[in-house]
């Protein structure tokens, strides 16, 4: 009988589609896809390196799938095993390691695991891989790697440098999820404003990629992921006007609002530069959600800095901000750097930006909601709310709304008002 072969995914929305597509490929050659709670004669964890907080949950689920059968095989992938190192990470139990660049060989990887062991006991019943965890939302890996070595980061040393696929290839998986019904697509990878650069021949950047994605039919979103601010110029911002299924949400990355903290980080732009690509997007776009990633503690950050920080993300007016303590990362330059922040003091500034966060995300819904504007709600999962079942989308803009209308379908698309009812912002229907 088929082995079967549960999933855990861990990180980033590249490993989100990685852990689909070795899903997909094994299901394809027969074998059969389970829960990860379940027994499986095959566990594999695509894992995640960013943080130590992220090595040490790659370790905790390796160990928990031993758990859940001490006889089977468990496999680890990504980039805890590329800044690990084979060895480390097979001491720990492991019985296959694959980096990241093998991950689309996993199919022969297996099976010449067991080319000379004997066949596996039965198995559970087979889950469809197209409906096992259907979604209307569809990430499709662009690029991967990263050449910008920001001296936190570890993620260039285990994705390597930047690779391109190219347009056709972006094309061709699109529409064959078109197919099965996805009708939003983020172009996804570790650095895509970099797209194309390792291409130059081709002539095909980020912007010729999002307008052939817009001109397949049945894709009624497009919504781009992390961008650094040095792409957005006057003419890439009215490129991405003109192309009608653009959402208008935009993730600038920022890091620090501290122009001493960034030359640090080795990031290569100044608040400055960042403020001149938010007010491109503002003058082009009419209020687009401006969402930022924010790392508190970095190495020698100081009461100024971090204030400079808070000023700065006030100043700028973010829908929303992701906050990240500053976790050290062995072989990378802030890791040697003089003046590491204590976790308590990392805590406390984490506290206070995400409690500005918490602000400003209120403020940016108050608009859309007070300004009665027709808002447009993907449908997608279904919530408990208030002892009822309710279907959940997003807009555009990326708000989170709960529909309380009976009989919505995931993949409908409705329009009407917003309003607030709680904690949760519900769609009144036109």
């Amino acid at each position: 009988m088929h082995k079967s072969v549960a999933f855990h995914n861990l990180g980033c929305k590249v490993n989100s589609y990685e852990t689909e597509k070795m899903m997909k490929e094994l299901a394809e050659n027969g074998y059969s896809i389970v829960p990860f709670d379940q027994k499986a004669d095959i566990y594999i964890v695509n894992t995640c390196s960013v943080t130590n907080i992220a090595d040490r949950k790659s370790r905790q689920m390796l160990h928990r799938a031993k758990a859940l059968n001490p006889s089977a095989v468990i496999v680890a992938a990504g980039c805890y095993v590329d800044t690990r190192g084979e060895t480390d990470v097979a001491d720990e139990g492991v019985d296959i390691c694959v980096r990241n660049a093998q991950k689309k060989n996993i199919v022969p990887i297996l099976e010449e695991y067991f080319a000379d062991k004997e066949d596996g006991s039965g198995c559970t019943e087979a889950v469809s891989f197209e409906t096992a965890d259907f979604h209307t939302r569809r990430f499709i890996k662009v690029q991967d790697g990263c050449d910008m070595f920001c001296s936190y980061c570890i993620i260039p040393f285990a994705r390597g440098r930047i690779a391109s696929r190219t347009v056709e290839d972006v094309i061709s998986e699109t529409k064959e999820y078109v197919r099965m019904g996805y009708r939003e697509f983020v172009p996804t990878g570790i650095h895509i404003s970099s797209y194309g650069k390792d291409r130059p021949d081709d002539g095909e950047g980020l912007i010729d990629l999002v307008r052939a994605m817009s001109e397949i039919e049945g894709v009624e979103r497009i919504r781009l992921s992390s961008l650094e601010p040095g792409i957005v110029t006057e003419s890439f911002a009215e490129e991405l006007l003109s192309i009608r299924q653009l959402c208008p949400h935009f993730h600038l990355s920022l890091q620090s609002g501290s122009d001493t903290v960034l030359k640090r980080m080795n990031r290569h732009y100044t608040t400055d530069g960042y403020m001149k690509a938010v007010d491109i997007l503002r003058d082009c776009f009419d209020d687009p959600a401006i969402t930022t990633d924010i790392i508190t503690g970095f190495p020698g950050e100081t009461e100024e800095e971090f204030r400079n920080t808070l000023d700065f993300v006030e100043r700028v007016g973010f829908y929303e901000t992701h906050v990240f303590k500053y976790s050290r990362r062995k072989g990378t330059a802030a890791d040697r750097m003089p003046g590491q922040i204590t976790e308590r003091v990392k805590h406390e500034r984490s506290r206070i930006l995400l409690e500005l966060d918490r602000l400003q995300r209120r403020r940016f819904e108050d608009r859309r909601i007070e300004n009665r504007r027709v808002a447009e709600v993907l449908l997608e999962d279904t919530e408990e709310t208030d002892g009822r079942s309710a279907r959940t989308g997003y807009t555009r803009d990326y708000i989170k709304v709960y529909d309380p209308e009976a009989g919505s379908r995931a993949g409908e698309i409705v329009c009407g008002t917003l309003e607030r009812a709680g904690d949760r912002i519900i769609i009144r229907r036109q």
